[in-house]
């Protein structure tokens, strides 16, 4: 048995990324680990979700582990720091926020985790953190120090590949399997993940979809059923959804960890 950590920024990222990975890892025999950096207060709720007087921290903290159970994750940590908002907002000055967290510090923190589990791989984001936000930046920058500081044999950066969704919406449109017009997320937007040359590995989670796609709904203060990643329709959401994507900076030689081999897939 093998272990992977996932580290995140907030409550949901975990379901959108890598819940698909994870789950895979979990039906293969091996632990499962997610640790979040925050809990999300700085999240938009939806409407009419919250009870009076309900705080959003508390409620996003819940459905983290409604999320876990879905995939099957045997353990989950927050390193406690609060969410930073979108890049450029006040909130990003905020003195205990995980954007301003000194990255060694910050990488200590997770480095004690890592410590405890003794992973085998550890994922995280790119270096844009898929799309911009400064809080998922950082767990980049301080995922990839806590690895060296605890000696991860493998770290599998998890991005988008957005020439794979443009691909396949295309060819749903084309087979007229898709509505060309139907609204959602823009496929090949610059900003989004990386260029499918700069992706090395990918992990088929076809067969886990419903599970992963449990694991975002169980996140019901910001995915509403109208959600655009919750609505899109089924065919599309196994293009997006189905297979997750990764960078592995110096990908492992054969004799990689068994969690990496039964997981990742090398894109080429």
């Amino acid at each position: 048995m093998g272990t992977i950590v996932s580290f995140h920024a907030h409550p949901d990222d975990e379901s959108i990324g890598t819940a698909g990975t994870l789950a895979r890892a979990v039906d293969a025999g091996h632990r499962v680990v997610i640790v979040f950096a925050t809990r999300g207060e700085l999240g938009t709720p939806v409407a009419g979700v919250l009870a009076d007087g309900e705080q959003l921290v508390l409620r996003r903290s819940a459905e983290c582990y409604t999320a876990a159970r879905e995939i099957g994750a045997h353990r989950v940590e927050f390193l406690g720091y609060t969410d930073s908002g979108m890049m450029g907002q006040p909130t990003n000055d905020a003195p205990y926020c995980f954007w301003r967290a000194p990255v060694e510090h910050a990488a200590r923190r997770l480095a004690v985790i890592l410590d405890e589990e003794e992973p085998d791989v550890l994922t995280v984001y790119d270096d844009n953190g898929a799309y911009g936000h400064p809080d998922h930046i950082q767990v980049h920058r301080v995922g990839m120090r806590a690895a060296e500081l605890s000696a991860v044999p493998v770290v599998a950066q998890q991005t988008i590949n957005r020439e794979w969704l443009a691909r396949g919406r295309r060819r749903l449109v084309a087979a007229g399997r898709l509505d060309g017009e139907a609204q959602m997320p823009e496929p090949d937007a610059v900003d989004w993940g990386k260029p499918e040359a700069q992706i090395t590995h990918r992990v088929e989670v076809v067969d886990v979809a419903d599970r992963k796609r449990a694991a975002m709904a169980a996140h019901a203060s910001q995915m509403g059923p109208d959600h655009p990643l919750l609505a899109m329709p089924e065919p599309m959401f196994l293009v997006a959804m189905g297979v997750e994507f990764y960078i592995v900076a110096a990908p492992p030689d054969p004799a990689a960890p068994e969690v990496f081999l039964d997981l990742f897939t090398p894109l080429r």
